[in-house]
């Protein structure tokens, strides 16, 4: 019998390549995992409750990129967390025992409050205070062995760990211990150096034609030093580098041409345009077939219904340990 595996993302309209890695990680785990891959719209709401987003319209683009990557709805549950009702119930349970301390040392939640209320936002809310629970209920909800994330995200799984032990030690043996993948995760700067954020205005999008791939590649930063084509070039400095360390074979040969002032920037950036493009255009294909009348709302719709009959086996499983 297959593991399982929970991952999702905020509805935050299309994705860039930023994602893209993460995302090919999915791909190759749904190949020996069991998985559940949410659009986690209740999330969006712990920043962004002040705001009149369309999470609708939003899910369905992550969807499609979801799609478009290769992420398959035979065999993956691709469906929006609010659909599912069963998360916002165990949440609730969750609740009742877990100490508020375990909720304020998540690193995240003190980073985000001092980030985002400089930025203006007031994030003195139970529902930013509570959303780590509300992730732990997102895993165990589905019994999950494991959770793909970055770094920055372990202490999340070690929290939704706690909750677990917690749960069955009070109760029931309900839940297992969900273990953290973690992958390897490439951070690729934005065009201009700087965090690559669409607040910034600084990405590639998975959706990014030929001609905007080739603009936005023609924006990226260079070596500064580097004044005519035959300088020598220090690619460790460079952006465009970056990029070509993830999207160019040969990017020894283009590292070693660059220091030896046998090729120019002009042509580098070109020659990156061309393999972002390369990668991106089966996506793009893809994508139009997803883009169907229908198509994509009949996956969330299906996706959730499998989402929903797992999750309510395990409510079965918590009620019956929590109030018998």
């Amino acid at each position: 019998m297959k593991k399982r595996i929970l991952s999702g993302m905020r509805p935050t309209g299309s994705l860039h390549i930023g994602h893209l890695s993460v995302l090919q990680n999915w791909v190759e785990l749904q190949k020996e995992y069991e998985c559940y891959f949410a659009i986690v719209d209740w999330h969006a709401l712990t920043t962004a409750y002040e705001d009149k987003i369309s999470l609708g319209e939003l899910s369905k683009e992550i969807a499609l990129d979801w799609l478009s990557v290769g992420i398959d709805p035979d065999i993956s549950s691709i469906f929006i967390q609010s659909q599912v009702k069963e998360h916002a119930e165990l949440h609730l349970l969750f609740s009742m025992f877990t100490p508020i301390s375990w909720l304020e040392r998540v690193p995240t939640y003190k980073d985000q409050l001092q980030q985002l209320g400089g930025e203006g936002k007031d994030l003195h809310t139970y529902g930013f205070l509570g959303y780590p629970l509300l992730q732990a209920a997102d895993i165990l909800i589905y019994k999950a062995n494991a959770v793909p994330v970055g770094e920055d995200q372990v202490p999340h799984i070690e929290l939704s760990r706690e909750v677990a032990r917690r749960f069955n030690h009070l109760y029931d043996a309900v839940f297992p211990e969900p273990q953290a993948l973690i992958g390897k995760v490439p951070l690729l700067p934005g065009v201009d150096g700087r965090k690559m954020s669409k607040s910034y205005n600084n990405t590639i999008s998975l959706t990014a034609s030929t001609d905007e791939i080739g603009y936005r590649v023609r924006q990226m930063i260079t070596d500064p030093q580097r004044i005519r084509k035959d300088d020598p070039g220090h690619p460790e400095v460079c952006v465009v580098h970056k990029f070509h360390a993830i999207y160019t074979s040969d990017v020894g040969r283009i590292e070693e041409e660059c220091k030896g002032g046998k090729f120019g920037c002009v042509a580098c950036k070109k020659y990156l345009a061309e393999n972002i493009d390369r990668v991106l255009a089966p996506y793009r294909e893809r994508r139009k077939a997803w883009e169907e009348d229908g198509k994509v709302e009949r996956v969330l719709l299906e996706g959730a219904e499998k989402a929903r009959t797992t999750a309510s086996k395990t409510m079965e499983d918590v009620r019956k340990a929590m109030y018998f």
